[in-house]
């Protein structure tokens, strides 16, 4: 072997963890990471099981093994038995295609069949403690899985095609299931894993279903002591069907460790997760707070954090800390703006709508500008029409999506001033309407301030800014002169330390992209 050789030796799965971004293997060194969440007496228990349910590369297990096998030597010494153990009653896997099933076997076993002379353990079958099984969905009379809520549409195929019918998945206690059935009497202590994202294999597209909330679910009814895996973070703000996950998991006082990685290449590099990445530990024994920790750029920020503790969760720690001071010396008459924004659709006209040749001046999208819209289709329930109004695209951040790095939301160019008896399409929402003109401008120089932008911030995890996303904002009881970032930290008593952290966050007007 050569210099060269004995001094890199790079580690198969870590160079495998880089070559797709359709199904996202696990580096070894993030799977040590994870395992040291763990209590670390449970590599030193010959009666700890692990379940990885979602093997792909078998990271997972193969990193279990190494600290079982120095974690049980005092206890069965002999090396040989000590393996047969390890592999036999303590390590067990579900594999999520027949290609990683043999991968899993080959990176555990040190052989794709388990039952061969190669294999560092013998089994009676190929398959070892790393099953899988091609499955199907089961469709109701809709058009949907029962198990998983895949489309009929999209994933109704031919017998021989990927199903992403995942194992785990279509078992349940409810359809007499012998796996599941099975899976529970194992009583596993810990369950774990990587599970797949989404139900689609070309990247990591908005609109594509999650499924990863499936396998935490799942995982849950087979109450193990522990649950640890690795999920996109997108559930912090909910939507695309995961309301009830996120509520469950916000208000579990069980999640003990959440690490945040906001943007994903902090984690798995190279492989772009719109979002960003976080891996939690779930305690089935042992309520309290979260120890939140949020990565960036290798640095890490940790605060013991109630979960629940804003209806909007915030993920960055330092600037929970600013929402909490402004939220306490700020509101002075109980409200927030996230009650004075406009509604999406203001006056009640979609985005798509056709200008007219003369009625009610109307603001259109930027390449439109101001035309016409019919008296008859204008509805202004708030009585915002023959008010001097500040609005702003409902998407002032468009092609945004790693919102680690510095932002801008609103600047002259993407913002009007409405005038009395000018009214909007949906593309801009009112943030605020006014008797005069000195208050409107008042309230834009407001808005303007870096200090404002950064609470807008702190809710923000797509390129919609919509009122829900004001919450974090003080509505003050007047709007009198210009405000400054100066005036607003001698306000809510800001730190010259707050100050610099929320100028590094927001862009200058001159300068937002």
């Amino acid at each position: 072997m050569s210099f060269l050789e004995e001094l890199h030796k790079p580690d198969i799965l870590d160079c495998i963890s880089h070559l797709s971004s359709d199904e996202v293997f696990t580096p070894p060194k993030l799977v040590n990471d994870i395992l040291d969440t763990l209590p670390q007496e449970l590599f030193r228990s010959p009666e700890t099981k692990f379940l990885d349910p979602c093997c792909k590369s078998g990271v997972f297990l193969r990193e279990i093994a190494k600290r079982l096998i120095n974690g049980l030597e005092n206890k069965i010494p002999d090396l040989e038995k000590r393996i047969d153990h390890i592999f036999k009653k303590q390590l067990y896997g579900i594999a999520i295609t027949e290609l990683t099933a043999l991968l899993s076997r080959r990176s555990v076993y040190c052989s794709k069949d388990a039952s061969c002379k190669y294999s560092i353990c013998n089994f009676p079958e190929h398959s070892g403690n790393i099953e899988y099984k091609q499955t199907y969905h089961t469709w109701t009379n809709g058009d949907n899985c029962i198990f998983c809520g895949a489309s009929r549409k999209v994933w109704d195929r031919p017998s021989k095609a990927e199903q992403h019918a995942y194992m785990f998945l279509h078992t349940n206690e409810y359809q007499k299931s012998e796996l599941f059935k099975r899976l529970k009497e194992m009583k596993f202590d810990v369950i774990i894993g990587n599970p797949p994202y989404q139900m689609e294999t070309s990247g990591f597209g908005r609109q594509a279903k999650p499924i990863y909330n499936y396998f935490i679910e799942q995982a849950k009814k087979l109450n193990p002591r522990y649950i640890t895996m690795i999920i996109p973070a997108r559930w912090f703000a909910g939507g695309m069907n995961l309301e009830k996950f996120r509520e469950d998991m916000l208000n579990d006082n069980r999640i003990r460790y959440i690490t945040d990685f906001p943007n994903s290449h902090d984690c798995f590099p190279g492989v772009d997760v719109p979002g960003g990445i976080c891996y939690f530990l779930w305690d089935r024994d042992n309520e309290g707070l979260c120890e939140f920790t949020t990565v960036l750029n290798g640095i890490k920020y940790t605060n013991k954090r109630i979960l629940n503790e804003y209806s909007t969760f915030v993920r960055d720690n330092r600037g929970l800390n600013i929402v909490k001071k402004v939220l306490a010396l700020g509101i002075n008459n109980g409200k927030t703006l996230d009650q004075i924004v406009s509604p999406q659709k203001p006056f009640g006209l979609p985005t798509n709508y056709i200008p007219r040749e003369n009625g009610v001046p109307c603001w259109f999208i930027q390449k439109i500008g101001l035309k016409y819209a019919d008296i008859n289709d204008i509805n202004d329930p708030n009585k915002y029409l023959q008010k001097w109004k500040f609005i702003a695209p409902r998407s002032p951040i468009a092609g945004q999506t790693d919102f680690t790095k510095p932002v801008g939301f609103y600047y002259d160019g993407n913002t009007k001033i409405a005038k009395p008896g000018e009214c909007c399409t949906e593309s801009y929402i009112v943030l605020g309407a006014f008797d005069t003109e000195e208050e409107v401008i008042s309230y834009k120089s407001y808005i303007y301030t870096k200090t404002v932008r950064f609470l807008l911030l702190q809710t923000v995890v797509s390129q919609d800014v919509l009122r829900k996303k004001f919450c974090f904002i003080p509505a003050l009881s007047k709007y009198e002169g210009v405000y400054t970032d100066e005036r607003l930290k001698n306000m809510w008593n800001l730190t010259d330390d707050e100050m610099m952290y929320i100028d590094s966050r927001i862009y200058n007007i001159g300068e937002d992209k």
